[in-house]
């Protein structure tokens, strides 16, 4: 089976899959519907199997369908990105940067990065993803996105796996977080794990990335956290911390701005941390763009790879 030739026909099916009816996907594509009917009508001849099950509202895919279109958007995407990188060279069209975050780095060091890429190149074509890393790593994937801040850890496999270009940025080292007049606020600047071991904790849900990496940290101080409430909002658990309902241990980005009525003490050896890194298609050329905000975020962040360490 042979679909090479049919690119066309794929965009079109993955237009359709998109907005749900081939009338809306004719008006996207700037196509008449006949024209979109006979494109899906091809692609059907071609490969022998039905792509969309007809008399349904909106339209759906068959199986067959939607392997097509989730190939088909990772062409199409990658396609987009050879245009926008030949017109570049050709100096026809202003670069871009799809550039995508996970919303700590959002809300922190990454506004200050897209200021300066604004300064610096201002007829640059910004667009801004705020997604999860579940999010994330298959839009980069996918050609999607050109670059994305993201974080690791040995506990999260899925990263290590994937075929990124990466640039490590910092250590983002998880910080204690207690109720204000906790009997352990007034312990100094700084806290040993333990000595939250018998503690109730705000934790994660199951399967949270972040608190993975709190509890292994915790199970190899000794101890496994008794957690009695759980969110994966870092707004969430420091208001319940706030409350007087547990302590917790969360990444240092989401206690930049620490919630009113809590207090943050930082975490001696053995405290949990996780590497920030910038990350892009595991391509042989970056366009100038990520490039640039490659740059811009490591000079930004340079504060962050060594901060200062507390008294004790």
């Amino acid at each position: 089976m042979e679909l090479i030739g049919h690119v066309r026909g794929i965009r079109v099916l993955c237009e359709v899959a998109a907005r749900g009816s081939f009338s809306s996907a004719a008006q996207a594509l700037g196509l008449t519907q006949s024209a979109v009917s006979q494109h899906v009508a091809a692609l059907e001849r071609q490969a022998g199997l039905p792509l969309i099950e007809r008399g349904t509202r909106p339209a759906e895919l068959t199986q067959a369908g939607a392997a097509l279109v989730r190939h088909g958007t990772a062409i199409s995407a990658r396609l987009d990105s050879a245009e926008q990188e030949l017109a570049e060279i050709a100096g026809r069209r202003a670069g871009r940067l799809r550039f995508g975050s996970f919303p700590t780095a959002l809300t922190t060091f990454v506004p200050a990065a897209l200021a300066r890429l604004r300064s610096q190149q201002p007829a640059i074509t910004l667009t801004v993803v705020d997604d999860h890393m579940q999010g994330l790593l298959p839009r980069l994937a996918d050609g999607e996105l050109d670059l994305a801040v993201i974080y690791d850890h040995q506990l999260l496999p899925e990263i290590a796996s994937a075929a990124l270009g990466r640039v490590d940025l910092f250590d983002d080292a998880f910080q204690a977080v207690l109720p204000r007049g906790h009997r352990l606020a007034d312990h100094g600047a700084a806290l040993d794990l333990p000595d939250l071991a018998g503690e109730a904790w705000v934790g994660g849900r199951a399967g949270s990335a972040w608190f993975r990496i709190v509890r292994q940290a915790c199970r190899t101080a000794g101890f496994d956290p008794r957690v009695a409430l759980p969110s994966d909002d870092y707004r969430a658990v420091q208001a319940f911390v706030a409350a007087g309902l547990g302590v917790a241990v969360i990444p240092g980005l989401g206690v930049v701005r620490p919630a009113p009525g809590v207090e943050v003490r930082r975490l001696r050896a053995g405290a949990p941390a996780r590497r920030i890194c910038a990350v892009h298609p595991d391509d042989s050329f970056q366009p100038p763009a990520v490039r640039t905000m490659i740059t811009i975020l490591e000079t930004i962040t340079r504060r962050l790879r060594n901060p200062p360490m507390p008294h004790d």
